[in-house]
């Protein structure tokens, strides 16, 4: 858990202090307290590797122009012995820092040591967190939506796992409720249409319409017959709908599993009605005075717990009024309870029963207007939803073939599912592509997924990994092998295009710990991008097969350390990281 872009950082801020404090017992300063020394890397290197405001911040505090203050603390700079060369006074009075042999020695001994462990830190530890992807209703297979939100959930799930939490992946199977009713309904239509003939049975307004309903109306008949034909028909539908659900979970988690995606948990939405959970889950929030009955209903204080909540945040009165708040039924008159009262009681499980500190829900953006309303019921029951539970809005997928916009599979006529879409395009690019920033809309171009040259990103990242295996291969052939870095002259690999890549290097765990902060994965996509760029710059200009010994091994051994900080990079995203290509 070395990171050392921050351990640099702070050793920047230490010398300031230091040699602050020295000026300050010199009587060349005033004495202040100071409560931190900022460091940053500046956007143009040209001016140094880090730079520190230390002297404008201390300004106002000193009563000293900033560069005088700058000057009294490069003058007493201690540099020896500390990952810095040198350092100088730029602009208004930034003080900048130029890193020496060490720092990037360190690095790659940092790479070397930590091996598979490099770019994880303790960051997250002790949190226990959930995140829940995907829970596509059971009632037919995945669309791309469902594509985009698995890759994005697993890949968060990695990428908090490597900061420390203790993550657990959940699936939620929607298994009972108004879909179920629907599925139960349509496939019932189709079985009894096949047994009495399509006019002879009216199939339902809003039924499933899709050739999958068909299909599971003939399994179920070629497998049981006509048994079905005059049953009492609550217990035809509810038996349909078992055998629906029977024969789509598992496609689905073999979808899945071919995706990639391995769940801790399928949690089905019948056990908390079954158990009773959302009854109690009602009966609490009624015991807490946030319901009441009309026209037989029993309704949620939405309205009022949401309004109450933007006035603890300070809105004012006039803007709440203009959002024209709305209450949710929790419980039909006819005594069934909602899909809402159902998410509600799933959440109280989550956080009250199961112990999460945080969850994580990756949703569709149509879902907007559902996360102010969950948050607020979970207020309601004293469980800090609005803190404690995070929901990551994905957009649309747009699939693209040769510039138009594709929306039917050429194989079954039908919209592309997950599963048509991994017959035509590798999973590693799949994966790739929809690990894409969440809150943008995004185009998925099947043409660019399969093609094998570097306009393609996941080609251009994985070939970066197979060709250093390729070299290695080749200099272990004649000789060569990989040195330890401490016995690397970093000498004679501290050219500015060595230093570059050492530099992207250290970069990746500051990129771990950012994409896990902002719950965006696809940092980890630009980073391998950027990495893999600058390996291909380095292996272009500086040459390692027929240099001399030391000068080869040393780059030999920057480019191996590029070959593990990239496999734990794709590691990350679930792709993986070919020997061979």
């Amino acid at each position: 858990m070395i990171h050392m872009i921050q351990n640099a950082k702070t050793q920047a801020a230490e010398l300031t202090l230091k040699a602050y404090r020295a000026a300050a017992a010199e009587g060349a300063l005033p004495e202040a307290e100071i409560a931190a020394v900022p460091v940053e890397i500046p956007k143009d290197t040209k001016n140094g590797d880090f730079t520190t405001t230390f002297a404008l911040a201390a300004s106002k505090a000193l009563r000293q122009p900033p560069r005088a203050i700058a000057q009294a603390v490069l003058d007493r700079l201690e540099l020896a012995g500390s990952y810095f060369d040198s350092a100088e006074i730029a602009g208004p009075g930034f003080l900048n820092f130029r890193l020496g042999k060490a720092w990037f020695r360190d690095v790659l001994s940092a790479v070397e040591t930590e091996g598979d462990a490099y770019g994880t830190s303790d960051g997250l530890k002790g949190q226990k967190i959930m995140v829940e992807f995907v829970s596509a209703n059971p009632t037919g297979p995945m669309h791309m939506g469902n594509a985009r939100g698995g890759v994005l959930g697993d890949t968060l799930a990695s990428v908090l796992a490597a900061c420390g939490a203790d993550v657990t992946r959940e699936f939620y199977v929607n298994d009972a409720g108004h879909q179920i009713d629907k599925f139960a309904q349509s496939i019932e239509a189709r079985y009894l249409q096949l047994i009495r003939g399509e006019d002879a049975v009216p199939f339902p307004e809003d039924g499933y319409q899709g050739d999958d309903i068909r299909e599971l109306a003939q399994a179920y008949r070629e497998a049981h017959g006509d048994a079905l034909a005059d049953a009492d028909v609550d217990a035809r539908r509810a038996e349909l709908a078992q055998f629906g659900l029977d024969v789509n979970l598992p496609k689905m988690k073999a979808d899945l599993e071919r995706y990639k995606i391995h769940y801790d948990v399928w949690f089905y939405e019948s056990t908390l009605h079954e158990s009773g959970f959302v009854a109690d889950t009602v009966e609490q929030l009624t015991k807490a005075g946030f319901t009441y009955e009309k026209d037989g209903a029993l309704w949620l204080k939405t309205a009022q717990i949401l309004a109450d909540n933007l006035r603890r945040a300070g809105k004012k009165e006039a803007d709440i009024e203009k959002l024209d708040l709305k209450d949710d039924v929790l419980r039909r008159a006819n005594g069934f309870y909602t899909y809402f009262a159902a998410d509600i009681a799933y959440h109280r499980n989550k956080f009250a029963v199961r112990g999460f500190d945080r969850v994580i829900n990756i949703w569709g953006a149509d879902h907007h207007g559902h996360v102010a309303r969950l948050k607020g019921a979970l207020d309601a029951l004293g469980l800090n939803g609005s803190e404690k539970l995070d929901i990551v809005l994905m957009q649309l997928v747009k699939l693209l073939r040769d510039g138009e916009a594709v929306r039917m599979s050429k194989r079954t006529g039908k919209a592309i599912s997950l599963h048509d879409l991994l017959d035509e395009v590798p999973v590693d690019a799949a994966r790739w592509f929809f690990n894409s920033k969440p809150d943008t809309q995004m185009e998925f171009d099947l043409g660019l997924a399969v093609r094998e040259d570097s306009e393609n990103p996941i080609y251009y990242v994985e070939y970066a990994h197979a060709r250093i295996c390729s070299l290695l291969r080749a200099m272990e052939g004649e000789g060569l092998h990989v040195p330890a870095a401490a016995d690397v002259d970093m000498a004679l690999a501290c050219g500015e295009t060595e230093q570059a890549l050492i530099k992207q290097l250290a970069q990746f765990c500051e990129i771990v710990r950012i994409a896990a902060r902002d719950y965006d994965p696809s940092f980890i996509n630009r980073y391998l991008q950027e990495l893999a760029g600058c390996f291909h710059r380095f292996y272009t200009v500086c040459r390692i097969k027929g240099e001399a010994a030391d000068v080869a091994a040393a780059r030999l051994k920057l480019a191996d350390c590029t070959r593990a900080v990239l496999k734990n990079g794709l590691r990350l995203i679930g792709v993986d990281a070919p020997e061979k290509m």
